[in-house]
């Protein structure tokens, strides 16, 4: 079982790829479109904006790839910007007059600016750099182990919006959503950097390692009774 990072040529992977393995799991990177495709589990890191990073990938294959992979059962991590990419668009870099960039439309909604003031009219700094807390109330397998208020690392100037997919949240001048699951399925993304994040950063990714390697027996188990139905007595 290999997790595949998605390198869309817009930014540092190496921190995600060791993050991956220090949780041991088997790391492939790459920006070629079938590889993504035939992925047990994929990986979108984050550095950049989002039209640049959607422009790129459509251009590569890679928005049609992932969203193969993930229909086909793969599990999915988007980190920051690739949290965003799970949306249906974005307005950062937008042209004045076309268009939303369009994103893998896992979720919907748009991807906006972060207000810079709160409801009161205290200012805020944006980007949002720095520690913040995760808080979340009901348990999800990638906060295994991770207590609620935890610390995660954060850079960032916009926010997804709230959905039913928001499983945490993080205040800075507004609440936004920090952790989203589309419901039902292991298709997950996060605000913050856990490559960046400490011991509770390695936990989240060590999760989502586990998560991995779950989907990927009950698929191997599946294909194994569709081949052999004597297996499902096992």
């Amino acid at each position: 079982m290999s997790i595949v990072i998605v390198d869309y040529h817009k930014g540092n992977l190496l921190s995600v790829e060791r993050g991956l393995v220090g949780a041991g799991a088997d790391v492939v990177v790459t920006d070629e479109a079938d590889v993504i495709r035939a992925a047990d589990a994929v990986v979108l890191p984050g550095v950049g904006a989002f039209a640049d990073a959607a422009a790129s990938m459509e251009e590569m294959g890679q928005m049609e790839a992932v969203r193969a992979a993930v229909a086909g059962g793969a599990p999915f991590l988007g980190i920051c910007l690739g949290m965003h990419l799970m949306f249906e668009a974005g307005t950062e870099h937008a042209p004045a007059d076309g268009p939303l960039p369009r994103g893998l439309g896992f979720i919907e909604g748009v991807v906006d600016a972060m207000p810079r003031t709160d409801a009161a009219g205290r200012a805020y700094k944006v980007p949002h750099v720095g520690w913040n807390s995760v808080e979340f109330s009901e348990p999800n397998s990638l906060f295994d182990g991770i207590a609620p208020g935890e610390f995660f690392y954060f850079t960032h100037s916009f926010v997804a919006p709230p959905s039913v997919a928001t499983i945490a949240e993080t205040v800075h001048s507004v609440t936004f959503p920090c952790a989203v699951q589309v419901p039902g399925r292991p298709v997950f993304g996060v605000q913050f950097h856990p490559e960046k994040s400490s011991d509770a950063g390695a936990r989240l990714l060590a999760n989502f390692a586990t998560i991995a390697r779950a989907a990927r027996a009950g698929s191997a188990h599946a294909d194994k009774v569709a081949e052999n139905p004597v297996a499902s007595k096992e």
